[in-house]
């Protein structure tokens, strides 16, 4: 708990007088006002986030929580739950999707094993495993709120150990068979939606299928009944592991003003637990893309994102934030390299 008191404390609301900056100078570049759209408003909240006219994004990295999830017990997933550690090992070892997208960002790709069921050896993985898997939502807690507040607190040493290491944008992953379950819960329980109103059917889960998920995911509430104005009892009760984690990444990185890419559905999720934890958090997020997800719609409305792109993509791993990564730098190259009317000597426009 030290540790995420620690990083609280250290959150801090964006820099205003670096936004009016830069907002002054995107205004005056030699063009027509507004005439790049969000790509200006992208480059004034990067520097309201690191209090820099001009902030270097040149050091990225995406960082993946791979977990299990217990509620898989009750046939909320096609896939067999064996599927997270393979893929992990995929993810680690680069040949997955989220590693294609990365490599063409010149991303470095960090694998984290926060709840995997299972042993994995691999060297290239970050072992800070939890516990194997969380316990099944349908039947009781996922996790102790001390399990979960030690989550949390991985995805922040993690994230601050990148940024030591000269990281300037980060972005959020995951890698868990079953976790649209307890994502859509918490959607459920923090915008006070029916989760028949928001839930799909994740990896491919058979249609047919869909009406037991929407069952489990009542019970799942119905059962911890958790506290919509507690953002860690709710993740104790109704999340995940890889959730808990992402969300550390976001708090830490709004602790350390650096700014984090949100991916999709799951990765919002996480953003609703972190932001219940601090709001300030929100400022430093920068929304991706919009998520296939049946969910993923009312969750970017619930946090006020902006998805960047719409690719009807659902993969996960982090792919939306990798490829927003170029859009992202395109907004701090736009800032940097265009010159003002009165640089090219021809007044003030």
């Amino acid at each position: 708990m030290e540790k995420l008191n620690q990083t609280l404390e250290k959150i801090q609301g964006l820099n205003q007088q670096a936004m009016e900056e830069a907002r002054n100078r995107i205004d005056h570049l030699i063009k027509p006002q507004k005439s790049l759209g969000k790509l200006e408003d992208i480059a004034v909240q990067l520097s309201g986030i690191t209090g820099k006219l001009h902030p270097k994004l040149d050091s990225k990295a995406i960082i993946v929580m791979a977990a299990d999830n217990g509620v898989c017990e009750e046939g909320i997933s096609a896939a067999p739950q064996a599927v997270t550690k393979l893929m992990t090992g995929y993810i680690a070892n680069g040949v997955s999707g989220v590693c294609a997208l990365a490599a063409q960002a010149r991303a470095q790709v960090i694998t984290v094993d926060i709840g995997v069921a299972g042993d994995l050896e691999d060297s290239k993985i970050l072992h800070k495993k939890i516990r194997h898997g969380t316990g099944n939502i349908a039947k009781g807690p996922a996790m102790s709120r001390e399990e979960a507040i030690k989550a949390i607190e991985v995805g922040i040493e993690i994230a601050e150990q990148e940024i030591k290491n000269g990281r300037n944008l980060l972005g959020t992953g995951e890698m868990g068979i079953g976790n649209t379950t307890p994502s859509t819960a918490i959607l459920a329980v923090m915008s006070g939606t029916d989760p028949e109103e928001i839930t799909g059917v994740g990896a491919n889960l058979p249609k047919q299928q869909l009406d037991n998920k929407i069952a489990v995911i009542h019970r799942a509430i119905e059962i911890n009944k958790p506290d919509k104005n507690d953002g860690i009892d709710v993740l104790a009760k109704i999340g995940g592991l890889d959730i808990a984690g992402m969300a550390g990444v976001m708090l830490a990185g709004a602790a350390n003003r650096v700014p984090v890419v949100v991916d999709g559905y799951i990765s919002t999720a996480a953003a609703i637990i972190a932001v219940a934890i601090e709001p300030k958090v929100r400022d430093y997020l920068i929304c991706s893309h919009a998520s296939e997800e049946k969910g993923a719609a009312k969750a970017s409305a619930f946090m006020s994102f902006e998805p960047m792109l719409n690719l009807d993509m659902r993969l996960g791993e982090g792919t939306g934030a990798a490829l927003a990564f170029n859009i992202i730098e395109a907004a701090a190259f736009m800032s940097e390299k265009m010159i003002t009317f009165q640089e090219a000597g021809i007044g003030v426009v």
